[in-house]
């Protein structure tokens, strides 16, 4: 899923740690990333923590997307600093999830909260099929 988002690609986001209900991704804070106040735009922190979110509800292989997603920010974010967006499934029943993203500055600081709920809507990632016969 990664490889084919060309949006995460373009902001340069690396996937750090990813299994069941869960994903790490990690960025740089860079130039163009940057606000009229001189920090990170609140919509780059955003789309790291919507990232992490869509990685970590897909980790199940039934293709999910997001119903909703609310973003706290806690903290300026500097050119430079490396934002890791860590997401955690917190309840999964049927096809809805939800899930909380921290995303925190390279001290451990914590930069942003961020919830979203998902909706499996049909389908997989990767065809679990084999052609070998049996």
């Amino acid at each position: 899923m990664h490889q084919d988002d060309r949006c995460s690609q373009a902001l340069d986001m690396v996937v750090v740690d990813i299994g069941p209900g869960r994903a790490q991704l990690s960025m740089i804070v860079r130039e163009d990333m940057i606000n009229g106040h001189g920090t990170c735009h609140g919509g780059i922190i955003f789309t790291l923590a919507d990232t992490a979110f869509a990685h970590a509800c897909n980790t199940r292989n039934h293709i999910s997307v997001a119903v909703s997603c609310q973003i706290e920010f806690l903290v300026p974010v500097s050119l430079g600093e490396v934002l890791t967006a860590t997401a955690v499934e917190q309840h999964l029943k049927g096809r809805n999830g939800v899930y909380d993203v921290g995303v925190d500055l390279s001290d451990g600081t914590r930069a942003a909260l961020f919830r979203g709920k998902s909706r499996a809507v049909g389908g997989t990632l990767v065809d679990n099929r084999t052609t070998e016969k049996l």
